[in-house]
């Protein structure tokens, strides 16, 4: 392996053919800021790709299981109002179809948790591995790589449709393959931002940036949702076609970091000392040309400070996020709205608001953080604000369809605020931690550590929600929201750290204050 990984070295000190080809054409050189936006551009496609490939299971599983349990529907306990009870055996047998073996059997919905903590346990496991090896090879082939693969196997789940394929264990293991290939893409496009941008405003360019994730269940769910009228297949077809082209667009055009591409950053591209009177930026990946970086083992990343509690409450972050991911859909398709159901498309595209409230919890939870200089007191108020959201949509989203996309709306910005914050800004943080002392060999493994824990709890609510829903929604709403809790709790330690520290920097600032009028009366 020795002598694949020196290979993939040398490569990654060549630009890539599409940057050349730009630069043969203008007959000069790409500026810094030129690179910089095409690395924003090309990263932001490709993990919205990721997305989009990821989202389509969930849109199509009313569709694959057309069946739901009684007891499941039945209103909350809570609830205050109440609604007329739901004819629900004449709407499945008008909209929902026969459903697809062997999904559409009475245990259909466990065997689609099963695949869904199939994906997410093989992608879990993978993220460990993709962050070692994205650390020591070329990640523009690396994450070519992954994109082709992922295409590959999310059109094989739906080749099913037109092979008649109705084998569980076809579609077990291409989604196991699936995971194992999408698990390439968050260390590696995390890093590749991370070779290219500073510390400074870090949390808002990465909450604009991370957008992609909701973009990408946005575009996955109108996607899928669009093809089901052709057949179901098509819903995983096509987003498995946008990824392996996006995936040729990063072989082509993807700079890896500045030394890559010999990038140049000018006095005017950095926050200098000389024209700002502060202190220079601290970059996000300190270059040491003359020196020969080790990677950073993965026991190692684990001691940095910070990395352990972040990860532990990314587990249930994503819980909570990747059950609505999977199941929000299904559960809209199945719960009366105004007495009324809708059909899977429409249940698919409404679903796709809890993303666009998402979209406006990262790029806030970002903004703040910057502005208090305090990632982890963001994070656990988010976390502890989702839990009343989840109430509140659970108790009253069936009301109106309006009050549906409001709840859903916050929702969507709560729960997903301080996720995409974890995996972009504190990642990136982390992966730079002062006791590393400028080591660049870090950032790809701490960002799979983070991530790959949080996607142990991203398989795990899935997978519970498959079977707890069947007996009541009502139960999967309270472990959501007790997840939520326990995430905000475990960053307790950290909250309290950050609040001391502004505590201190108040009280200096203050001490300084009072001291200038008595120099002053001395003078």
């Amino acid at each position: 392996m020795a002598p694949f990984f020196e290979a993939a070295e040398r490569n990654q000190n060549k630009p890539p053919i599409g940057i050349r080809f730009i630069e043969c054409i203008k007959k000069k050189r790409l500026s810094y800021r030129t690179h910089q936006a095409i690395v924003l551009i090309i990263t932001f496609l490709a993990y919205t790709s990721y997305h989009a490939a990821r989202k389509t299971t969930s849109i199509v599983k009313s569709t694959l299981d057309p069946q739901s349990s009684e007891v499941g529907l039945k209103f909350l306990p809570w609830r205050i109002t109440h609604s007329s009870e739901p004819v629900e055996k004449k709407r499945l047998s008008l909209i929902l179809g026969d459903g697809w073996a062997p999904f559409n059997a009475s245990d259909g919905t466990a065997l689609l948790g099963e695949l869904d903590l199939a994906f997410l346990a093989v992608y879990a496991l993978g993220m460990y591995f993709s962050g070692h090896l994205g650390d020591r090879m070329n990640l523009r082939i690396f994450l070519t790589i992954g994109m082709v693969g992922s295409g590959i196997f999310t059109s094989l789940f739906g080749v099913g449709f037109w092979a008649n394929v109705h084998n569980f264990y076809y579609f077990l293991i291409v989604q196991m393959l699936a995971g194992l290939f999408q698990s390439t893409g968050w260390p590696s496009v995390v890093a590749v931002v991370g070779n290219w941008f500073g510390k400074k405003k870090r949390g808002l360019i990465m909450g604009i940036w991370n957008a992609h994730t909701s973009v990408g269940n946005i575009s996955g769910s109108l996607i899928a949702s669009a093809m089901l009228s052709y057949g179901w297949g098509w819903s995983f077809v096509l987003p498995g076609l946008l990824i392996a082209f996006v995936g040729l667009l990063v072989f082509l055009f993807l700079p890896v970091s500045p030394e890559a591409v010999g990038a140049v950053i000018d006095e005017d591209e950095l926050d200098s000392p000389n024209k700002t009177g502060e202190e220079v930026t601290e970059p996000l990946l300190a270059s040491e040309s003359d020196v020969e970086q080790e990677a950073v083992g993965f026991i190692e990343a684990w001691k940095i400070p910070g990395v352990a509690p972040f990860a532990l409450c990314l587990f249930f972050a994503k819980l909570v996020a990747y059950t609505f991911l999977y199941w929000l859909p299904f559960y809209i398709s199945h719960t009366a709205i105004d007495g009324k159901y809708l059909s899977d498309g429409a249940a698919g595209n409404l679903s796709t608001l809890f993303d666009v409230g998402g979209v406006v919890g990262g790029i806030l939870a970002g903004h703040i953080s910057d502005r208090l200089d305090a990632r982890a007191i963001t994070a656990a108020s988010f976390m502890y604000c989702a839990i009343p959201a989840l109430f509140f949509y659970r108790s009253y989203g069936h009301v109106s369809l309006v009050l549906n996309i409001a709840l859903m709306f916050i929702t969507g910005m709560f729960v997903n605020g301080p996720y995409a914050l974890i995996t972009t800004a504190v990642s990136a943080d982390l992966g730079t931690h002062s006791c590393l002392k400028g080591n660049s060999r870090a950032l790809a493994t701490v960002t799979a550590i983070i991530d790959g824990t949080g996607s142990v709890g991203a398989a795990i609510g899935p997978l519970l929600t498959g079977y707890i829903s069947a007996k009541s929604w009502s139960a999967v709403f309270t472990m959501l929201m007790a997840a939520a809790l326990v995430a905000g709790l475990l960053l307790t330690k950290l909250v309290m750290a950050e609040v001391a520290a502004k505590i201190a920097e108040s009280r200096s600032q203050g001490s300084l204050t009072s001291r200038a009028p008595a120099a002053a009366l001395l003078v």
